[in-house]
């Protein structure tokens, strides 16, 4: 599995008070392709991704499935509730078993 980096926005703050609720928003740039070789001739595999996870410390806590339907440049708003300061891992998989990751720090007081 081969690993990547996507160009992706992520808005969150980069420091909360412990227990406050924070709002996550990610936008990922990617086409999200279903591409034909040629016209009328076999289709060539497809770049969508199914997968998106969030951890920290290695502990998931937020999995969203996404079907083949999802629009290009999928955008996910959640929230969190700020325990620990630490880094935060987005990670996207796409068909095929390319990994694209981003990181970003969280700082709770």
């Amino acid at each position: 599995m081969a690993n990547a980096t996507i160009p992706a926005r992520i808005t969150m703050p980069a420091e909360a008070k412990r227990g406050e609720i924070v709002e996550i928003r990610v936008l990922a740039r990617h086409p999200m392709e279903r591409a034909i070789d040629a016209p009328g001739l076999r289709p060539v595999a497809r770049k969508i991704i199914h997968t998106l996870r969030v951890s920290q410390e290695g502990r998931e806590f937020f999995r969203m499935d996404l079907s083949s339907g999802i629009a290009a440049n999928p955008y996910v708003a959640f929230t969190l509730r700020a325990e620990r300061s630490g880094e935060l891992v987005f990670e996207w998989i796409e068909d095929g078993g390319v990994t694209y990751k981003r990181r970003q720090g969280l700082t709770v007081t």
